[in-house]
């Protein structure tokens, strides 16, 4: 490690801009002892300090509790750049741009659905394709793609794949503004255009739960969330290899621009432009399309879905009140304004692994969940639980309105295998009530808990940070994995 760290309070860590040449501010690191001794163990601190390094980042280079090594950037890593001399780098999106969250309500109870849990599983499993390159039901033809770019979770919903009340319950109502799909290269497209509607491998999941404690019950209720034992649904999936190429094609385009705008950088991973350079304004017109696709993908899956409990129950997915609580992202960059040593700025807001939790009274929070706050989701692994929050004002004064997206991996997927070999992963998860289907084995492995950080010390640091609000903790009964 390059230079010493400081702790600042329990929550709180400082790398100073002495921890390693280049630092134009310091980073700040939320995590208690015990997550601190588990992130020293990867390059992620590292990265925290390259992040700083960035032209025109304001205020710190953010880790949250979650964070953990990635391309460039940690995921779990947040960074502001000024939009007038500042830099976007798709290292702080991350390859699967708008990779985000949806939560669903049911008015079912755990005992309505407990007895027919292999079935709706496994339902669930055949109407919503998953695993490496999985193709979905929808083949989008070249004018289709480019208006699920244009409109994102808008054109699923014109085509009957849920209803307008969806959009209002989901960050920028599903389509994020300045999409140009006529920037979005060959590849890209042939890459997404059998993908809509498909959760992809690796973290991707869909997960049935049960409400298991409540922490703010008027909340909750704003919500939907009313008592114990309430079944909910989460869709964790993002923009395909629509997205992934996206992000490959900008990477090398910034590469290839940075010595010509005189940036240095410690890590050849932080390819950049300036925000408003030709490259920097392509980017986020195509990280728009990307992540407009990405909302269109989650619109989709969670049609299959209340299409699969409609086959199952045998009522309609309204009559079982399976409505929408919210759809956030968690690898995205967009332009927001923000107050920074005082001053009202526009900033190119980079989360990558990490989620918007923007507090109550906030005009981009939903007019329903305005005197509460944003609602956060943040799931955990598929053994033990998830978390609904809502956001606080400390974040928008801390964190840019950020916080963190869920457990945080502990262990690389390769070590996971080693140490899991030969365990059957399925097995035990029924042991604790929990059905599961995979589209591989390998990736069950990749997967198990023991993999992650317990989500619950994550959520608990970021609260006592003061940078969201616990709600209800949902644990899973039935999961379909990527």
């Amino acid at each position: 490690m390059p230079g010493k760290i400081r702790k600042i309070d329990e929550n709180r860590w400082e790398l100073p801009q002495s921890f390693r040449p280049g630092m134009r501010v310091p980073g700040i690191v939320y995590a208690d002892d015990s997550l601190m001794r588990d992130i020293r163990e990867d390059q992620a601190l590292e990265q925290v300090a390259n992040v700083a390094c960035l032209p025109g980042i304001v205020k710190a280079s953010i880790a949250m509790p979650d964070i953990h090594w990635g391309y460039g950037f940690p995921i779990g890593g947040v960074a502001a750049t000024r939009v007038k001399d500042g830099v976007v780098s798709p290292g702080g999106v991350g390859f699967d741009i708008n990779c985000g969250v949806r939560l669903l309500r049911t008015d079912l109870m755990e005992a309505d659905v407990r007895p027919r849990l292999d079935e709706l599983v496994t339902n669930l499993f055949n109407n919503v394709p998953s695993g490496v390159g999985s193709s979905g039901k929808v083949r989008l033809s070249a004018k289709e793609i480019e208006q699920v770019m244009r409109k994102g979770g808008r054109w699923a919903v014109e085509q009957g794949w849920g209803d307008a009340d969806d959009l209002e319950v989901t960050e920028e109502s599903g389509t994020l503004a300045g999409s140009q799909p006529d920037l979005i290269s060959k590849r890209a497209r042939e890459r997404g255009a059998p993908q809509l509607g498909t959760l992809g491998s690796g973290n991707h999941f869909l997960e049935v739960q049960a409400v298991e404690t409540i922490y703010d019950a008027d909340a909750a209720s704003a919500m939907g969330i009313e008592q114990i034992g309430q079944v909910t649904v989460l869709i964790h999936c993002g923009s395909r290899g629509l997205g992934h190429q996206v992000c490959d094609d900008y990477l090398k385009v910034m590469d290839a621009a940075r010595s010509r705008y005189g940036i240095e950088l410690p890590d050849r991973q932080l390819a950049c432009a300036p925000v408003e350079s030709k490259e920097g304004r392509d980017y986020l017109a195509s990280l728009a399309c990307a992540a407009n696709f990405a909302w269109a993908n989650r619109q989709c899956i969670a049609h299959w879905t209340r299409q699969a409990f409609e086959q199952v129950f045998g009522q309609s997915w309204r009559r079982m009140g399976m409505r929408q609580v919210y759809d956030v992202a968690h690898n995205i960059a967009k332009i927001e304004r923000h107050t920074v040593d005082g001053k009202s700025m526009r900033v190119c807001v980079h989360r990558k692994g990490a989620t918007r939790s923007f507090p109550p009274g906030h005009d981009e929070v939903p007019a329903r969940y305005r005197e509460v706050g944003q609602p956060v989701l943040i799931p955990g692994d598929m053994g033990r639980y998830s978390f609904l929050a809502v956001g606080v004002a400390t974040a928008m004064e801390e964190t840019f309105g950020s916080t963190c997206h869920g457990a945080g991996r502990l262990k690389s997927r390769s070590a996971a295998r080693r140490e899991l070999k030969g365990r059957d992963i399925a097995a035990e998860l029924r042991e604790q009530g929990i059905v599961v289907r995979a589209a591989s084995r390998k990736g069950l492995l990749e997967e198990a808990s023991m993999a992650y950080k317990d989500v619950a010390q994550v959520i608990d640091v970021a609260e006592a940070a003061g940078l969201v609000k616990k709600v209800a903790k949902m644990r899973p009964m039935g999961v379909v994995k990527g």
